[in-house]
């Protein structure tokens, strides 16, 4: 149960400085917006290795739970994404659309599948 909290910390964390770096990136403040590109880094390793623990702390893994894998995946990539193409002065809206509908179903399947429900007990 403490992985649980320990991943939805990681990437609840990960999703507020994302935000920020996007805040920074638009006020200009580089330096600031490149150190927290590497702190977000830093954090879609926790995600993913407490993501790998929870996975590997089930007796029997269902097949939704490869898919919130896949999905979670997803959603760290849109969002690498999005601040590779804000660097560069890229248009980022498809990249956007993407995360948004990636953070809604990886945010479905967490609270729908059984581990989810640890929270709420």
């Amino acid at each position: 149960m403490k992985m649980v909290h320990a991943h939805m910390t990681a990437w609840f964390l990960a999703l507020i400085l994302f935000f920020v770096a996007i805040g920074l990136q638009k006020s200009g403040k580089e330096k600031g917006f490149k150190v927290l590109k590497m702190v977000l880094r830093v954090f879609y390793i926790l995600i993913i290795g407490t993501g790998l623990g929870l996975i590997f702390s089930l007796a029997n893994i269902s097949f939704m739970y490869i898919v919130k894998v896949l999905v979670g995946i997803w959603v760290i990539a849109m969002v690498e994404i999005i601040l590779s193409r804000k660097t560069k002065g890229a248009s980022t809206k498809v990249p956007w659309i993407l995360f948004i509908i990636a953070l809604v179903l990886v945010l479905y399947l967490g609270f729908s599948l059984p581990l989810g429900t640890y929270l709420f007990k």
